[in-house]
């Protein structure tokens, strides 16, 4: 049996719609925390950063912790899963160039969530970039290196 062995199901009935929030995570493959490395989950931020120089989508706010990432961004025209395959991807070529590996770097798949019209945007801010006070990482948001948020 897969190790994860509803996975698949993560991709049923997900619906890209353009101008709509969403807040997606994505996990490292076997929750290797490589991320602890601060200088990988820059090169992780470069290709957020990216789509969002392209147009693809308006990054909101964005966490990356040891062994995943929570992202809130409004989506352009790109499909979601076209703007998460495509950070994933270059993402991993970016960091196996940078580690001198090879092969996979992200689970597959990912969780989405479409933020409701009249949601507060900025509450869900909060709560993502408070993840490494949750976690213990940090006493302050402000000493954790890895977060930003459009509303500072």
């Amino acid at each position: 049996m897969p190790p994860h062995p509803n996975s698949h199901r993560l991709r049923t009935g997900r619906y890209s719609e353009p101008g709509r929030a969403y807040l997606v995570t994505a996990v490292v493959h076997g929750r290797r925390p490589l991320f602890s490395d601060w200088i990988l989950g820059r090169l992780l931020v470069a290709e957020m950063k990216r789509t969002h120089e392209l147009g693809l989508v308006t990054s909101l706010a964005w966490v990356i912790m040891p062994d995943h990432f929570h992202w809130l961004f409004q989506l352009h025209h790109t499909p979601l899963a076209q703007v998460v395959g495509c950070v994933k991807s270059c993402s991993t070529l970016a960091i196996n160039r940078a580690t001198e590996k090879h092969g996979r770097f992200w689970q597959s798949g990912y969780h989405d969530r479409a933020i409701r019209d009249g949601e507060d945007l900025r509450g869900a801010a909060r709560y993502i970039i408070a993840n490494p006070l949750r976690a213990g990482l940090v006493e302050r948001v402000g000493d954790y290196p890895l977060w930003d948020a459009a509303w500072l």
